[in-house]
């Protein structure tokens, strides 16, 4: 498997877990302990406070991720950066947004360092 596809399964698996009210234990588990969540609507979050906000909230329906791009930043870390679509009740209007993970290759794996979303305006 490569850099590209395990990032791309961690991302995928963040999703997951947040459609299925896990989202708290993924990222506790997942980012680095100094880790960033910089959110479309204005929040940037060190580790704890990203886990606190997961515990109760409410869980998506659904998601798709398209677009993926892999950027190595050197030997131990890299990005990827995709378009993100999202729901929680109707599907006719999710959040989509450009979303960016930075993660550190560590001796228990990927960790993510920094994730940064981007919200596209609705078209129309």
């Amino acid at each position: 498997m490569t850099d590209f596809d395990e990032l791309l399964d961690l991302e995928r698996s963040g999703w997951i877990a947040l459609c299925e009210g896990a989202g708290a234990d993924f990222y506790g588990s997942t980012m680095t302990e100094k880790g960033r969540m910089v959110l479309a609507h204005g929040l940037a979050l060190d580790r704890k406070a990203t886990i606190d906000s997961l515990v109760d909230a409410p869980p998506w329906a659904g998601f798709e991720i398209a677009d993926a791009d892999f950027i190595p930043i050197g030997e131990d870390a890299a990005a990827i950066v995709y378009t993100a679509k999202a729901w929680r009740d109707d599907p006719d209007r999710p959040f989509r947004a450009l979303m960016s993970s930075t993660y550190l290759r560590t001796d228990e794996g990927w960790r993510l360092a920094l994730y940064q979303q981007t919200p596209i305006p609705d078209e129309g």
